[in-house]
């Protein structure tokens, strides 16, 4: 199980890394790339910690699973744009819009990993 985790990790990583490159070229702005980086860090903490969270899940249930671990995504999406936007002042599109393509990509990834 934690040969699957470490190597979602490596591509999940990589693959946030190369769209918050190409999303700073996109989003310009006052504190954007700050924002885009900051939603690349927590889009990969959330993400590793829901593909386990799904894995260890998904003998049981494979659809309550994968719906546990998106309730998790939208959850830390509300509560970051509430605390992003409303509490550090960060710009709204680049920080909110980066962290839902994270999530987008990441679980699009995901099945090829949940496989056994």
């Amino acid at each position: 199980m934690t040969q699957a985790i470490t190597r979602y990790a490596l591509a999940i990583a990589a693959s946030i890394a190369l769209v918050a490159w190409l999303l700073t070229l996109a989003l310009t702005g006052s504190g954007a790339a700050a924002a885009i980086g900051i939603s690349a860090v927590v889009a990969a903490v959330v993400q590793i910690g829901a593909f386990a969270l799904t894995r260890s899940m998904i003998a049981g249930n494979m659809i309550a699973a994968w719906g546990a671990g998106s309730l998790v995504r939208f959850i830390t999406l509300v509560i970051y744009g509430l605390l992003a936007v409303k509490v550090f002042g960060m710009p709204a599109l680049p920080a909110l819009l980066s962290l839902f393509v994270f999530f987008f990509l990441s679980m699009l990834l995901e099945p090829l990993f949940l496989r056994r």
